[in-house]
Parts: C-alpha cells; sequence; structure tokens
C-alpha cells in the first residue's frame, strides 16, 4: 500500500482508536506531510534504513522559510518520533515496513539548567501565606524541595510515618527502585512539625488536598496530592513573586544541587543525595556551579581593586 493512504488510516486511528486531541494530530499530520513530500507517494514496504538516512541528511539541511535557520535538532527528532509512530502502526496493522526501533533520534544540545539565584529563591520560599493550612502546607512543600532535592514524584508518594524528625531523616525510593537517605535542614524540619502540629486528620499521605470531597477510605489515600497538583503550587507562586524564569520542582533539585557543589561537596555525595545511577547525570552541575564560583571570584577582585 501506498505512503499518502496509510498515513490518513494513521491519523484517523488516533482520532478514532487512540483518542487523541485535534493538536496533537494536526502535529502528526504536519511531521508525517514532511517525509511524505520527501519520500514520495512511495510503497511503505520501499521505506528502509537507506531512506531513513537521506531523510534525517534532508531534514538536517532544511531552512525554515519563515525564521530563515535551520531546524533545531530536538526539532528534527520531532518529526523523527512522529515517523517512528506511524511505522509502529504499520507493524500494528501488519503491513511490512521498516521496524520503528530502527528510526534511531539524534543527540539533542542540552537544555540550559534553570537555577534560582539567592535573592529569588528567598522571595519564593517566603511567597506562601502563613495564616492558611494550605499556605502552611505549601510553605512546607517548598521548604523540602529545596532542603532535599526530592524529585516531585518522590515528595509526592511521601507518607507521614516516613518522615523521622527526630533523627532529621527518612527513607525514599527513587528512579529503578534506588533507595536513598534524606536529609532534613532545620528550617524543613521547623515547617514540617509546624504542618503536622495543624494536621487533625488521620490521613497516610503527607501532604493532602484541601479541596473537592473528603475521601477517607483505605488512610486517605485519594486526598493525596499528586504530582502535578505539587507542579501547580510551585508554578502558583513563581507567578506570585513575578520570578524571571519558569521555576518548577525541578528548578528547586537543581538549585539544591548547585548550592550544595557551591558550598564545597563533592560530586560522588551529591550523586547519592539526588539519587542518580550515573555519576554522569550529576555532572551537568559542575559547569554551572564552575561559572558561578568565577564569577564570585571575579566580583571579589574587582571589589578589592576599588578598595
Amino acid at each position: 500500500m501506498n505512503l499518502s493512504t496509510l498515513i490518513a488510516d494513521f491519523l484517523e486511528y488516533l482520532e478514532l482508536e487512540r483518542n487523541v486531541s485535534q493538536k496533537t494530530i494536526k502535529n502528526y499530520s504536519h511531521y508525517l506531510k514532511r517525509f511524505l513530500d520527501f519520500a514520495g507517494d512511495i510503497k511503505v514496504s520501499n521505506i528502509d534504513l537507506n531512506l531513513i538516512r537521506k531523510y534525517r541528511l534532508f531534514l538536517a539541511r532544511f531552512i525554515d522559510e519563515q525564521t530563515k535557520k535551520p531546524l533545531k535538532r530536538v526539532t528534527q527528532n520531532f518529526f523523527l518520533i512522529a515517523l517512528r509512530a506511524f511505522l509502529r502502526y504499520l507493524s500494528r496493522i501488519d503491513v511490512k515496513s521498516l521496524s520503528a526501533e530502527k528510526v534511531e533520534l539524534g543527540e539533542q544540545d542540552p537544555s540550559p539548567l534553570r537555577i534560582l539565584n539567592e535573592d529569588d529563591l528567598a522571595r519564593l520560599l517566603q511567597a506562601p501565606g502563613q495564616s492558611s493550612k494550605e499556605g502552611i502546607r505549601d510553605k512546607t512543600i517548598l521548604e523540602l524541595l529545596f532542603s532535599t532535592g526530592l524529585r516531585v514524584s518522590e515528595l509526592a508518594s511521601l507518607n507521614r510515618d516516613q518522615i523521622n524528625l527526630q533523627r532529621r531523616e527518612f527513607g525514599v525510593v527513587g528512579k529503578g527502585g534506588k533507595e536513598r537517605v534524606v536529609f532534613l535542614s532545620d528550617s524543613a524540619v521547623e515547617w514540617l512539625e509546624r504542618f503536622l502540629m495543624m494536621r487533625k486528620d488521620s490521613f497516610k499521605p503527607l501532604f493532602i488536598r484541601y479541596q473537592g470531597r473528603v475521601e477517607t477510605l483505605d488512610q486517605g489515600e485519594k486526598m493525596r496530592l499528586t504530582p502535578r497538583s505539587i507542579e501547580r503550587i510551585v508554578e502558583k507562586y513563581v507567578k506570585l513573586v513575578g520570578l524571571a524564569i519558569k521555576a518548577t520542582p525541578h528548578t528547586l533539585r537543581h538549585s539544591f544541587a548547585t548550592d550544595l557543589l557551591i558550598n564545597g561537596a563533592d560530586i560522588r555525595s551529591v550523586q547519592e543525595m539526588l539519587g542518580h545511577s550515573n555519576i554522569s547525570t550529576t555532572q551537568i552541575y559542575t559547569h554551572v556551579t564552575n561559572r558561578q564560583l568565577k564569577e564570585v571570584h571575579k566580583a571579589f577582585h574587582s571589589k578589592n581593586r576599588s578598595e
């Protein structure tokens, strides 16, 4: 069967069987039309690695008509991801073509790390009000995110009985089932104590919602804040204080890591605290901290020369 017919079938499949949004279908249509224009209305059995190699070269050399610039690597990958989804669909309906797994994505340029400076971090941590239970909960969430470097999914999964305030630590299970001990700062302990003293319920989750119907089954499991809810809470206060960057819970994790390194922690200790399996993942922070240390050094000597 020809490429154009099967692309049309694939888009209908996304709409009817997968219930995909119209915007997503429009994007798939755009990405696959580019491949159709490049390859022509060939039989899908003729899609092979040589054609894919030529297509990747075409994308790498493509100049956008509006911006007059080449496609970013991440954009090139969007075209390849759409093509892989299409090839998986062909396999699903038993149409012979190239295996989707053979279409490799290109390496992307690393995204710049978003890190809060000292002033912005202080403004964010001070943003929640302290006169309501929601405000105290939100303040505790922000303090815990920054003082521990927890992933948002790890924070959302915490239970009250996990937290040992006397020892100022608790255990978490991170990605890939990797266990680690998390240590609490004085400020995090202070706000956790205040938050838990305020709680009048006996629900198991550490962080719970205060909106909607109260669900008491399964020790209040349905009251647990989801990772997306915590992301929205952080987003709310980022907008409230007018931060220049779009900070997220992961931004606080980045800030935690760089703060440790700037203050003398070794890279292996930071790796352990973040729960990274590979040291290479942690090393992305050294580029930032080295640059920041250079700026501090430069500012210090400039000040000394002026005195």
